[in-house]
């Protein structure tokens, strides 16, 4: 009778290990439909759905203004545990055959995975899940050091049903929200923004310089002078006048001009010199020159009175 009574108990714990084994597969499964467990908070969540629609009244619109409260603004970047509380033990942990989740880690724990992480690299690579770069988009830092966007950890947790890495295949890892991603990303592009306007000041100095400062090189050179010759003269083009008619209308007006004089000189002086004409003038000229020589003294004098008389 006792080796029957042994037996059957170790039959017994026997299938009491088996359950809990088995309880524990599902629940790290996460197949909640499955699970002993769950079954009665299942029915407790029906019971407390239905005192709810119950205890639920209709709400009358008087028309009037409520005052709204305006939501507190949150740290866009405080950093905080997605899971603070460890999740509850399965049977199989409670009878010791499965050794029980890790406790929660503390802020320097948290802090020495982060800089494992920051060490590694992961926040400047692309999220290992969808290839791309963090940005602004939320990010998680999980137990392991490993970082991912946060919607697509949660896809990839809904899609194989566990809740492992995608890189290590850790098992039931703490998630913490953080923000090195973003922040990165924010340096990043103010460093381009400041190269773009560096790139644009030196680019227009240095145009500035080459209207200037004439090059070293010969033929470059040569353009240079070519360049400033043909400023120059488009310069001293612009500045006269260079109206054509007002040209052509002060021609003419000189045209007419040396025409009315020439004509008054045909007036006086049209007619052909005649021989006693010519001979006064070869006395004048005479005359003038007794006048001019001073060797001729009183002689001159003389001959130019009787000439005179």
């Amino acid at each position: 009778m006792l080796k029957n009574k042994g037996h059957s108990s170790k039959k017994d714990n026997l299938a009491v290990n088996a359950v809990a084994l088995q309880d524990h597969i599902l629940h790290d499964l996460q197949l909640r439909n499955l699970l002993v467990a769950d079954h009665s908070k299942t029915q407790v969540q029906k019971k407390e759905n239905k005192s709810l629609k119950r205890d639920t009244k209709a709400i009358i619109d008087t028309g009037l203004k409520k005052t709204t409260q305006c939501p507190k603004l949150e740290d866009s970047e405080k950093e905080y545990v997605l899971d603070p509380k460890p999740p509850p033990l399965t049977l199989a942990q409670k009878l010791g055959l499965i050794g029980p989740p890790p406790p929660p880690l503390s802020s320097d724990e948290w802090e020495k995975v982060k800089q494992r992480s920051l060490l590694q690299g992961d926040s400047v690579q692309p999220c290992p899940i969808c290839k791309e770069e963090f940005e602004l988009r939320p990010q998680v830092l999980l137990s392991c050091s490993h970082v991912f966007h946060k919607a697509c950890l949660q896809a990839f947790e809904k899609f194989t049903n566990k809740k492992t890495c995608p890189l290590c295949r850790k098992n039931q890892y703490q998630t913490r929200v953080i923000h090195d991603g973003a922040r990165l990303f924010r340096i990043k592009c103010v460093t381009r923004i400041q190269a773009y306007w560096r790139g644009y000041v030196v680019r227009k100095w240095y145009r500035n310089l080459r209207k200037t400062v004439p090059p070293t090189d010969a033929k470059l050179r040569k353009k240079f002078f070519e360049k400033k010759f043909t400023e120059i003269s488009h310069r001293i083009l612009c500045s006269y006048n260079t109206n054509i008619e007002e040209l052509f209308a002060e021609i003419d007006q000189c045209l007419a001009i040396n025409r009315s004089v020439l004509q008054q000189l045909e007036e006086k002086c049209g007619h052909e010199i005649t021989e006693e004409e010519w001979e006064k003038i070869q006395v004048q000229n005479e005359t003038s020159a007794c006048f001019e020589d001073p060797c001729l003294g009183a002689r001159g004098s003389h001959f130019s009175s009787n000439f005179l008389l």
